[in-house]
């Protein structure tokens, strides 16, 4: 009987640290393997341009990191973007979006809201706190606990922006010589109220500026680009467009229907913000906005961010990337075109943060002049923020 219990004893402790060796080392190889850096020579970087760089106010309207179990305090063997490469590359604001749900099996072209969801695997798989698994208003409260937990431990590294006043702060201490990256925090979707609106508040106070009203399916609020319905706002989502401006937060329109974006065209006068994406003049894949959307966003003060992976702006590398900003310039005028990588959000890049500066460089070798290099590199993105963030 004393060695069945040993066999017994001994398979449980296998299993159990089997269990324990998938979730330490699970959750990275996973993620090494959907946020690829594709493997290349270093870019060429002239003297020039990296002068030039290193003078832009920086800034990226969208990456996804805090959904991953990293410390974005520390440079990371995998993924595309933490503090230490930001820092690297210059950035002055980055956006850290939150993602809550994410349809198994996702695609550009239709989703379904039933369809198993990758997001609670993930929170379950890397051991999220239990009230995650089943609420995605958890989820964006502890992604936005995570980020708060970064600037804690490295205040010297990040700060977020909550304010103009904030922003305000950012960009007069990097004036000052100080390499701080401000972070404003986003939303992916906003299912992420679990159909309640009271949930905005809790949102809000947690430190939510940018919300997104869909992701890759229909939600409670709006119709998503890539849905089944082609709808626009619900009645709650009309609900959510009156807070948003009421309290001064701004919204992102990439992942939603035409028709959504649409009403709130209709519905909001402040600049709108496409956070990530490409133009369909450049890439014409269901992924971009009809062109005519785009210009009707772009004319009332609004800005598209250009992602940085190739089925949204069909291509991956340095001069590609720019040759779909210069599509985007072109279709939208230089005042309505920012970055929007994507990064961490399970794409495929050819640059990680700390290689921005092959950007700059390719933007001179088209010959633009430093005052477009400077609008486009972040100075649109301090524009929107600077109206549309709380005073």
């Amino acid at each position: 009987m004393r060695i069945w219990t040993k066999l017994a004893l001994g398979v449980v402790g296998l299993a159990a640290t089997g269990i324990a060796g998938f979730l330490i080392f699970a959750p990275g190889i996973v993620e090494a393997g959907r946020n690829k850096v594709i493997p290349h020579d270093p870019w060429p970087v002239s003297a020039q341009a990296q002068a030039l760089h290193d003078r832009l106010v920086i800034g990226d309207w969208h990456a996804d990191p805090l959904m991953w179990n990293r410390d974005l305090t520390e440079r990371g063997a995998y993924g595309q973007v933490d503090l230490p490469r930001l820092i690297e590359g210059n950035v002055a604001v980055q956006v850290f979006t939150a993602v809550t749900k994410s349809p198994a099996g996702q695609n550009y072209e239709a989703n379904s809201a039933d369809a198993t969801d990758n997001i609670t695997l993930m929170a379950m798989g890397q051991l999220w706190p239990v009230r995650t698994w089943d609420s995605r208003f958890e989820r964006a409260r502890y992604q936005a606990q995570k980020l708060h937990g970064f600037e804690a431990d490295a205040p010297g590294m990040l700060k977020i922006i909550r304010t103009k006043t904030d922003l305000a702060d950012v960009l007069a201490r990097r004036a000052s010589g100080e390499r701080i990256v401000g972070g404003v925090l986003g939303i992916e979707g906003m299912h992420a109220l679990d159909g309640d609106l009271a949930n905005i508040g809790p949102l809000f106070d947690a430190g939510y500026r940018l919300f997104g009203l869909t992701h890759f399916f229909d939600n409670e609020v709006a119709g998503s680009l890539h849905g089944l319905s082609n709808a626009g706002l619900t009645d709650l989502g009309r609900a959510v467009v009156a807070e948003t401006i009421a309290r001064d937060v701004m919204i992102d329109l990439a992942h939603a229907s035409p028709r959504t974006a649409w009403e709130v065209l209709a519905l909001d006068a402040r600049a709108l913000v496409v956070s990530h994406g490409g133009t369909h003049n450049h890439c014409p894949v269901k992924r971009n906005f009809p062109d005519d959307l785009m210009q009707a966003i772009a004319a009332k003060g609004g800005v598209i961010g250009i992602g940085y992976w190739a089925e949204a702006v069909c291509g991956t590398t340095p001069a590609q990337i720019v040759a779909a900003i210069a599509a985007a310039v072109d279709l939208l005028g230089e005042d309505h075109v920012s970055l929007g990588s994507d990064y961490d959000g399970s794409v495929e890049t050819h640059f990680d943060a700390s290689e921005l500066a092959a950007l700059t460089h390719e933007m001179l070798a088209l010959g633009w002049s430093e005052d477009r290099i400077v609008k486009l590199m972040g100075g649109n993105m301090m524009r929107v923020l600077a109206q549309v963030l709380p005073d």
